[in-house]
């Protein structure tokens, strides 16, 4: 009773949680019906919703519909709840309850419309940049994106990896504004580590022992 009781309690919160971000977005005007597999008409399951879902971040990056802060939001979200979800499994021996799959299926309806929304609300970015810095940080994007498409890189990993693209991303920007726009040579050495480090972290994650499942 007690662990039923916690249960309830940590996905009305959860809910909650991802309810509010969503209600404050209201520019674009996001799908909210579940999905259906394109050869059955069936609503995908819990697990082709999650495929699916990185395949449209995955998309987003590689477009530059989506900047790394969103992607990260994203991520954190999908990671969070990936593991709300590993939960929910090990109270009803790996198995999920109609109500777990009614909980999970609402909150990923919030992480697409965020997605929705995210992708038709900001700018798009340069996808041609002509900077060295730019085009690095593109090559990057590109890397991330492909790793979350594959499956090598883990909701968690990419909200990680895409809160340090944004860390140097404004550090760049901050930098530019004082400078007239462009980069001192000793800004571009130190940016290049910067990238240097997430660069091999991106090759760490993707090459780690653990796979996501399909």
């Amino acid at each position: 009773m007690k662990n039923n009781i916690c249960k309830t309690l940590y996905l009305t919160a959860a809910v909650a949680a991802m309810l509010l971000p969503a209600a404050a977005q209201t520019t674009a005007t996001a799908p909210t019906t579940t999905p259906t597999d394109s050869a059955t008409g069936k609503p995908l399951t819990i697990n082709q919703r999650k495929e699916n879902q990185q395949d449209r971040i995955a998309q987003g990056l590689q477009s530059g519909q989506l900047k790394a802060g969103g992607a990260a939001n994203l991520e954190t979200k999908e990671s969070n709840l990936n593991k709300e979800e590993k939960l929910m499994r090990s109270e009803d021996n790996g198995k999920l309850t109609s109500a777990d799959k009614s909980a999970l299926t609402q909150q990923q309806n919030q992480i697409s419309n965020q997605i929705y929304q995210d992708k038709h609300n900001a700018a798009v970015q340069n996808t041609d940049p002509k900077s060295e810095v730019g085009k690095r940080a593109e090559n990057q994007q590109d890397r991330i994106a492909q790793g979350v498409k594959s499956g090598q890189l883990t909701a968690g990993e990419a909200a990680n990896l895409e809160r340090k693209e944004t860390n140097l991303n404004k550090e760049v920007a901050a930098d530019r504004n004082a400078n007239g726009g462009k980069l001192t040579q000793d800004e571009k050495n130190y940016v290049n580590q910067q990238q240097n480090k997430v660069s091999k972290q991106i090759a760490k994650d993707k090459h780690n022992s653990f796979r996501q499942k399909p």
